[in-house]
Order: structure tokens, then sequence, then C-alpha cells
């Protein structure tokens, strides 16, 4: 049995799977995701699982080196652009506007989003996409 990181088989498939840039959207319940996208559904209802909760466990596994989020979050969802900068202290942050991160993230294989990881998060805008460094220089 798995010890660490993401218990969900899927998932962890998924982050095993990346290559250098590739990109993981993890996103709130709202987000839409497009039909033939690849999906971690992990909502079960409302903020159950939380947008925070899971990034942290994503991060245990995936090696980031960018990422990028709508400007909304800064702005209106209660500080959560504090806390995700925090758990990823020495990243750079794109920050577009959320109808620009809703494009980025619609056409999954031209835009090189490799799945989606839905959340039951209810916070406006807690949405992210993570791009897949590498673990060595």
């Amino acid at each position: 049995m798995k010890k660490i990181g993401t218990l969900n088989s899927h998932l962890s498939c998924i982050i095993a799977s990346m290559g250098h840039k590739d990109k993981l959207v993890l996103c709130d319940s709202g987000l839409p995701i497009p039909r033939d996208a690849e999906l971690v559904d992990l909502a079960v209802r409302k903020n159950l699982p939380g947008f925070l909760d899971t990034l942290e466990v994503i991060l245990e596994e995936l090696q980031v080196e960018g990422a990028i989020v709508a400007q909304e979050m800064a702005t209106v969802s209660n500080g959560l652009m504090t806390s995700v900068q925090e758990l990823l202290p020495d990243i750079d942050f794109e920050e577009v506007p959320h109808e620009r991160f809703k494009q980025l993230t619609r056409d999954a294989t031209q835009n090189g989003n490799i799945a989606f990881v839905r959340t039951g998060e209810a916070t406006p805008y807690a949405n992210i996409v993570l791009i897949s460094g590498v673990t060595f220089p």
C-alpha cells in the first residue's frame, strides 16, 4: 500500500506520467471542463475536498516550475492567492484574466493540459494550472 502522497490511483498515475512542461489543472467545482478532457473528479460535496488540501497533496508528488492563475484570485478569493503562494514559494505565477484562464483550459490538448482535478471547492477563482518541472538540474 502506498505510504505518501495521493491515495487516488488515477491521480497518482497522471502525476507519475507527467513530463517537463506538462500541465495539470486543479480546479474548483465550477470551472468548465472540456468533455473530452481527462478528469479526476474528487468532488464529494461543497468544499470537500478543498482546493488547498488537494494542492498540498499534489505538491508532495509533483515537481512544479510554474503556475497560471486568474488575476481575480488575488482580489476576490479571501486570501487564497496568499495561501497558494505560501505553498509554492519559489514559483513564478502568471496571472491572467479569468476569461483568459478559461480559454487556456478549454482546449486541453492544444495548450498542453494533461488532466483536470476537480475539487469540491466553492471559493470563486480557486483554479490553478500547475506546470511540471524536473527533479534534476
